[in-house]
């Protein structure tokens, strides 16, 4: 056991709290990882709210990077030292699921009970599997995948969630082609990458759709050939006339907001196909009619983490960001210290930046 800080949640809604707590030794199977940067994603905030409910008090955080600081039995792929992202892929690799390339989806894996205790040592939930707002944590080895030295750490943990679900919703889940129009609803930190890989699976139309003209100059730098105001009148046909008259083959729908899953088969071509990224609350419900699906053969499908096979997926990434063709840095809108991480989730709330990242050891002023 190790004494840790970390932003622990004691209540839905409340501001997180900086708490010392215990950290277990990785078991068999498990590592430990000191974080050196962890992201603020939309889908923590929204657990710290309550919209998924969950057991408290809780540690979330589960976009990260960090150093390897200890091995547990059986361990014998990663070192102490060793550079490494940690993610919330927890699987089995047994399972359907995990045979079938599918690891999101594992059936098969039952967490341990976490490794996180308070001072009086009272249980504190492993929020989404990793709990990494926090100095280190215990997760199980499929979370983890390597990346280079020279890749730091506040840019590499975007590609534990943000930039594989984005990247993998086009990749893995849609498949986009060459030639394919593509619509992306909402230009945060998902929706970004979501156009970065359609640009480079050669999309001929990538079309960005947001509420803010600012955030649609944003998604232009990161390949957009076009952005639409989502409070234009009737943005559906602003979309139709840059494709022709046709439509979009896909659209990503990236923000948790039902008006946005509502609208999205509006801009669908004949045969298109909404893909599901933003995650609203639980109970949350959207309104369809089935029988435009139907003739039109259109569809729906969710994609989870962009289906990510992180052995697969994490060292592609790595060389179209080595070769320039994957921006990282530039998905970067804040820095903070662990005692201001309820400002950068306060920041990352109002909707204009890409991601805030936590810091480890940063200058708290």
């Amino acid at each position: 056991m190790r004494d840790i800080r970390a932003a622990v949640c004691r209540e839905f809604g409340a501001a997180l709290d900086i708490q010392t707590l215990r950290l277990a030794a990785p078991g068999p199977g498990e590592l430990q990882v000191d974080i050196d940067a962890v992201a603020i994603c939309h889908s923590d905030i929204s657990f710290a709210e309550g919209a998924w409910g969950g057991p408290l008090p809780a540690v979330y955080g589960h976009e990260a990077a960090g150093r390897v600081a200890a091995v547990g039995p059986g361990i014998t792929a990663y070192r102490p030292g060793d550079p490494v992202i940690v993610t919330l892929i927890r699987s089995c690799g047994a399972c359907p699921s995990c045979a079938g390339g599918h690891p999101v989806r594992c059936e098969g894996h039952s967490a341990p009970e976490g490794p996180l205790s308070d001072a009086d040592g009272q249980p504190v939930a492993q929020g989404l599997k990793t709990a990494a707002f926090a100095e280190a944590v215990t997760v199980h080895h499929s979370q983890v995948a390597p990346i280079p030295e020279s890749l730091d750490a506040e840019a590499a943990c975007l590609l534990a969630c943000g930039v594989i679900t984005g990247f993998g919703a086009v990749m893995n889940t849609a498949r986009v082609w060459p030639g394919a129009n593509v619509v992306v609803i909402g230009a945060g930190g998902v929706g970004l990458n979501v156009i970065q890989a359609a640009a480079i699976a050669g999309a001929r139309r990538i079309v960005a759709i947001d509420l803010s003209e600012a955030k649609l100059a944003d998604a232009e730098t990161f390949g957009a050939t076009d952005g639409v105001l989502a409070t234009d009148a009737k943005p559906h046909r602003a979309v139709r006339q840059l494709t022709g008259g046709r439509g979009a083959d896909f659209v990503f729908v990236t923000v948790g907001a039902i008006p946005a899953y509502e609208a999205a088969p509006r801009y669908l071509a004949p045969g298109g196909t909404m893909v599901m990224t933003g995650m609203p609350a639980s109970g949350a419900m959207a309104r369809y009619e089935p029988v435009i699906f139907a003739a039109a053969g259109q569809g729906m499908v969710g994609s989870l983490m962009g289906d990510t096979v992180l052995k697969r997926d994490i060292p592609a990434l790595l060389d179209w960001h080595a070769r320039g063709r994957l921006k990282l840095h530039e998905l970067i809108s804040g820095r903070y210290p662990l005692e201001r991480i309820n400002d950068a989730i306060a920041a990352s709330k109002a909707g204009l930046v890409r991601r805030n990242v936590i810091v480890m050891g940063a200058d708290a002023a």
